[in-house]
């Protein structure tokens, strides 16, 4: 058995979504649509007597991680690094606790399969109240919609088939767990009327429209996300808030163009898989 093994996963930035809680956390989650990123999060486990975790070379908490090395049953060092920020809209929280699943599942010969350890990836981040459906998206890759919610055996999933440049700029953090902690109703309505709206245009531009709406009636645009987004929307572009944070997102070249220092990839083809081992 390997000493180690590191898996990759895109970031993931939600355009909409309506919550869907259940008792069961493998079958609650979220409908809606997404970005897969090719900037996202690598994920190295090794083996070791006490689980400690890092994101960036700092010691941090993620309790889906720890989570996801229970349900494994062992104990590991978890080294990460991203591309995009914690608590700004890219599941990164997401994509730790599925990197850590995969690359474990290599190191410690646990044998699951790549839709059980999604599964546990998903179960522990809906417990943990970090996301509802980052985890799906990103096993999935390129631009996910969430037709049903849920980890594999329970959810739906279709794609845009398209591709494009992506820019972001990040002002800030919105704690997922506060929103979701609280009335969902608003934000629920606003996500199934998007759902609807991209289902029967499923396009690029449909989703960025169905993204925009959807902030503004779900009431979570900040005075500076709103005011970035009205100005790439004025001067033709394509551009909303990443969904939870205080992030702006842009096809194309939105962003540059009117002067913001962003940083720029562009949709990942493919979902998270296990990059190296040894």
């Amino acid at each position: 058995m390997p000493d180690e093994a590191t898996a990759f996963v895109p970031g993931h930035i939600t355009g909409f979504f309506s919550a869907h809680p259940d008792d069961d956390p493998t079958r609650a989650g979220s409908r809606g649509a997404g970005l897969t990123l090719t900037d996202g999060v690598e994920v190295t486990v090794r083996r070791a007597g006490e689980t400690t975790v890092t994101l960036d070379g700092e010691s941090i908490e993620v309790d889906p991680v720890g989570t996801v090395l229970d349900a494994l049953g062992v104990s590991a060092r978890v080294d990460a690094t991203s591309d995009v920020p914690l608590g700004a809209g890219f599941g990164v929280s997401g994509a730790m606790a599925l990197g850590t699943a995969l690359a474990a599942n290599h190191v410690f010969a646990r044998g699951l399969s790549y839709n059980e350890l999604v599964t546990v990836a998903h179960g522990a981040e809906v417990r943990a109240g970090t996301g509802l459906g980052d985890v799906v998206a990103q096993a999935r890759g390129g631009v996910p919609i969430r037709l049903e919610p849920g980890a594999p055996a329970y959810n739906s999933l279709d794609a845009i088939p398209q591709r494009a440049r992506v820019e972001y700029v990040s002002f800030g953090q919105l704690s997922t767990a506060d929103v979701l902690s609280g009335d969902t109703d608003r934000l629920t309505r606003a996500g199934e009327e998007a759902l609807s709206r991209v289902v029967g245009e499923p396009t690029l531009p449909s989703f960025m429209y169905a993204s925009r709406r959807f902030a503004r009636e779900a009431e979570l645009l900040t005075p500076t996300v709103f005011e970035v987004v009205t100005e790439v929307s004025d001067a033709g572009g394509e551009a909303s808030m990443a969904m939870l944070g205080e992030t702006v997102f842009a096809l194309g070249t939105g962003l540059t163009d009117l002067g913001h220092d962003a940083s720029a990839c562009a949709i990942h083809p493919a979902g998270a898989t296990l990059t190296s081992s040894g």
